[in-house]
């Protein structure tokens, strides 16, 4: 039995191996484009809806919220199917490699918002900047196993989270803009370098 089990775990090692070195083909361009999409009209609805945003905080990141579960479970359910389809028996090692890259950041951005709500609420308009700068961290944290030009999306993500900084800063206020048009455009950067890659000009088979 210990030599079954050895064996087992061999296996695993292997496969995750095997799965630490094979480009991941599980994102899509046309999922990643469409959440994108989501920032888009998510921006457009609050402001539509909100009249004062920093004034109704709870409204606004609620909405940030909402959307960013729908992109994340659109990505799950391609990324699922993708995987199986072009990593077959590799496939849960792949996604489980993924999420496993990308977790560290996503958790931090929610309990970020957690302490900052609760404890410095006057501090609630640095937080799209900083989601910002956690995507981008997320995205550099995944590059081994993507196509090397996603760290111009990493780049972008960077840069802009730094500069929605800097533009609060002045009014210490929260507008749906300096959330939404950042992930339009860095999506729809992802969009394209997935895009590029699925003809395998940047990734590896």
């Amino acid at each position: 039995m210990r030599d079954l089990d050895k064996a087992l775990s061999d296996i695993v090692a292997i496969r995750s191996q095997i799965a630490a070195g094979t480009a991941f083909r599980g994102y899509g361009p046309a999922t990643m484009a469409a959440t994108g999409a989501v920032a888009l009209i998510t921006a457009v609805l609050q402001f539509w809806l909100l009249d004062d945003p920093t004034g109704e905080p709870l409204g606004f990141f609620l909405g940030w919220f909402v959307a960013a579960a729908l992109s994340a479970l659109m990505i799950g359910i391609e990324m699922r199917a993708r995987s199986r389809r072009h990593h077959s028996g590799l496939a849960d090692a792949m996604i489980h490699q993924a999420v496993e890259q990308f977790l560290p950041a996503g958790v931090a951005g929610v309990l970020l918002a957690v302490v900052m709500w609760k404890f410095a609420s006057e501090t609630l308009w640095l937080l799209p900047g900083l989601w910002q700068i956690l995507v981008s961290l997320g995205i550099f944290a995944s590059i081994r196993s993507l196509p090397r030009t996603v760290a111009l999306a990493g780049a972008w993500y960077f840069l802009s989270g730094f500069a929605v900084v800097v533009l609060a800063s002045q009014t210490h206020t929260l507008s749906p803009w300096t959330m939404g048009l950042p992930f339009v455009i860095g999506q729809a950067v992802m969009a394209a370098i997935l895009h590029v890659a699925s003809g395998d000009d940047d990734a590896e088979d």
